[in-house]
């Protein structure tokens, strides 16, 4: 089997960052570990090409970039998540206050401990 050129490199890319960018879209994290593994598999294949098409190239980077926003922010949306969850334990334990002079007491939490939504 020979080695695919580097226009059929570029074009596998070029669909792996749209399905990236489908399953970040969709909320389907599971899926970015597969295409996370396609994607350095076919980097990895460009990186050993010495002739690029510049324009091709320049099309697959800002879609590097508008999925690499796309993953900052699914990560950055995880760890609010996860602060509001700890925050939420951390009350059901107690609450923290300080008086006037600056010395912390708690104040421990009755019932069950659930968390009661409204709307």
């Amino acid at each position: 089997m020979s080695d695919p050129k580097p226009q059929q490199l570029i074009d596998e890319l070029d669909q792996i960052l749209d399905r990236e960018r489908k399953a970040l879209m969709a909320g389907d994290l599971g899926k970015l570990e597969d295409l996370l593994a396609k994607k350095e598999k076919v980097i990895g294949k460009l990186n050993s090409v010495s002739e690029l098409e510049r324009e091709s190239l320049e099309q697959v980077q800002t879609k590097v970039s508008r999925n690499q926003q796309l993953l900052n922010s699914a990560k950055d949306g995880i760890r609010a998540v996860a602060e509001r969850m700890a925050e939420s334990r951390r009350i059901r334990k107690g609450l923290d206050v300080y008086d006037q002079a600056g010395k912390r007491a708690r104040y421990g939490t009755r019932g069950g401990g659930k968390l009661e939504k409204r709307a």
